[in-house]
């Protein structure tokens, strides 16, 4: 069992600064890409940022320049540093990860696993 738990949301005035964690925990035997995805009230679930074991980075286009995206691989822990908060950057944030695992059958296997969310809300 395998599962990733997200904290470090809450409310936030324009022009702020949050910061989220998701640790991942459980029968891990390796952690390959982390990402963060948002989705909005009314719209679909959208990818925020992402982060590959050895460090690459991708980014939305609306969040560069913004969000610095990060991870502990000591912690299984990824990050999202969101600066200059905007009243659209208000979503619940879900953090996934590529998990490879042992089944019980003894192979590897990759699964994508997904937290709860935490809602940000960006508002005066």
């Amino acid at each position: 069992q395998v599962q990733v738990v997200e904290s470090g949301g809450g409310k936030v005035q324009p022009g702020g600064s949050l910061r989220l964690s998701c640790a991942a925990s459980g029968s891990i035997f390796s952690i390959n890409a982390m990402g963060w995805y948002r989705q909005a009230l009314g719209k679909q679930r959208e990818l925020v940022a992402d982060i590959t074991s050895g460090g690459s980075t991708d980014y939305a286009d609306s969040v560069k320049g913004r969000f610095t995206i990060s991870r502990d691989n000591a912690k299984n822990t990824v990050y999202l540093q969101m600066n200059t908060l905007k009243p659209e950057d208000t979503a619940v944030y879900y953090c996934n990860a590529e998990i490879t695992v042992l089944d019980y059958y003894n192979d590897y296997v990759d699964v994508a696993v997904w937290g709860q969310g935490t809602l940000v809300t960006v508002s005066s």
